[in-house]
């Protein structure tokens, strides 16, 4: 037994080609923008800005989009080195050794799965307070929450898991054409609140940019930081995208072009949202689940209260079709293996696509959506996000050195000086979270170590290779 076994490529590589290429970089931005442009943006904003920085929330987004963006570029080069199924996990085990991938696997299950149930609750959250309440419709408290807030489960944000399996189920074409059509709607609708809140905005509510009670830390720049650390939820969407590389077209050219893209026009749409919406309200008022609508309600526009909702659902649908399929594609990466139950490795002959992992990811996404609350899921996402960045970012420099990876596609720029720094940008942020976060993913990690040695490592198939 060799836990530091490295995989090879073409054997990915063989094991993928049932996979259907059907991916353009249109396709890719989309569900780059379908991921990125979703909860984090219509919820996240808000929260921060009451929580930990005030209108500084806006340089926030805009540190964790730079670090996003530097370790995005070495996802785009893994991606172009090995367009493969299963994302970090895999890329993981081919340069770094078995365990180290399944520890990122195992990290990045958590990340998928509870990032669905999370933006399900969200769109709950708009669907039940501004639309259904809107037609008279009000549901018991029974029905709107889980057990943890008083209810007995969460019946909206478990419905939407169930119609976004259902779409997926039908093949990546079905799922980018939906998500291709929602994904324009929805930066529509941001850019109309954009464009409309600017003239509602009180510069009185700048005052302070970054208010005193956030202050901590190094230069006292704690509030901000952790601010940044926590909106990671919000730029995981590139992750997916590599996890897409498989059934991507020419994915040495449309995997950077679709990750880059998906992280520009991501930072330029949060930082002014963040700025406008914290400018149109008070940071203080801004601890609510829907503080966009809150804003335009604040403001006495009503119709536009009711496009914002719109476009939140919009937004919300695509980041958990991007998710979804993500988390789908990893579990299948492990079935295939052998590291999960090899049940989760089969494909769908009629429609190209892991439906075993789909089944499983819709059950275990749906169970939680409709029982945990969105603080308890949000809070526990950014960790597995993190570990990935790091181990990914580093993970360039042995990948350069590997002479029978050959890449004739994108290379991440100042070598090895930027790999380097995002890695460590990474762990940097990690230290930032919240103590009960950390808390939590240690003891995730650990039991996902315990399964490896316990199911993993026994049924491996590259183990059981000479």
């Amino acid at each position: 037994m060799n836990i530091f076994k490295k995989e090879f490529v073409s054997s990915y590589m063989q094991a993928d080609a049932q996979l259907k290429k059907t991916l353009k970089t249109k396709d890719l931005i989309g569900l780059g923008i379908g991921a990125v442009i979703g909860t984090g943006i219509f919820i996240l904003p808000g929260h921060e800005a009451a929580s930990h920085a005030g209108p500084a929330v806006a340089i926030a987004f805009l540190l964790a989009a730079l670090v996003s963006g530097m370790v995005g570029m070495a996802y785009a080069e893994f991606s172009s080195a090995m367009p493969v199924a299963g994302s970090a996990y895999s890329f993981g085990s081919v340069v770094f050794g078995e365990i180290i991938g399944w520890i990122l696997g195992w990290s990045l299950i958590l990340e998928y799965f509870l990032a669905v149930s999370a933006e399900a609750t969200g769109f709950a959250a708009y669907f039940n307070d501004n639309l259904l309440s809107a037609v008279g419709i009000n549901l018991p408290k029974a029905l709107q929450a889980g057990p943890m807030e008083g209810g007995v489960i969460n019946i909206t944000a478990v419905a939407i898991v169930l119609i976004i399996a259902a779409i997926i189920m039908r093949g990546s074409a079905m799922s980018t054409k939906v998500e291709n059509f929602a994904v324009v709607v929805k930066v529509a609708i941001i850019i109309l609140f954009i464009a409309v809140g600017v003239f509602y905005i009180k510069s009185d509510n700048y005052v302070p940019f970054y208010p005193s009670e956030f202050h901590s830390g190094i230069f006292g720049m704690g509030g901000i930081l952790t601010a940044a650390a926590t909106v990671f939820f919000a730029f995981i969407g590139f992750d997916a995208l590599a996890a897409n590389s498989a059934e991507t077209i020419n994915p040495g050219k449309n995997v950077v072009r679709g990750i880059l893209g998906t992280v520009v026009i991501a930072v330029v749409l949060y930082v002014t949202f963040s700025f406008v919406l914290t400018g149109i309200v008070n940071y203080k008022q801004l601890g609510v689940d829907d503080p966009a609508a809150f804003a335009m309600k604040v403001v006495h526009l009503a119709t536009f209260n009711k496009l914002i909702t719109v476009g939140a659902l919009f937004g919300i649908f695509t980041a958990m079709m991007t998710m979804f399929i993500g988390g789908s594609r990893l579990v299948y990466a492990l079935g295939r293996d052998g590291l999960l139950p090899k049940a989760m490795g089969h494909v769908s002959k009629k429609q190209g696509v892991p439906d075993k992992a789909i089944i499983v990811a819709t059950v275990v996404q749906a169970v939680f959506a409709g029982l945990v609350p969105l603080s308890e899921l949000a809070s526990l996402i950014n960790a597995g996000t993190l570990i990935a960045f790091a181990f990914i970012s580093f993970g360039i420099i042995p990948l350069r050195r590997r002479k029978d990876i050959p890449n004739d596609g994108f290379k991440m720029p100042w070598y090895p000086v930027l790999p380097v720094f995002a890695g460590l940008c990474s762990i940097g942020f990690i230290f930032m979270l919240p103590s009960i976060t950390k808390t939590s993913v240690s003891i995730w990690l650990v039991a996902g170590i315990i399964f490896y040695f316990v199911y993993g490592v026994r049924h491996s198939k590259l183990q059981q290779k000479d």
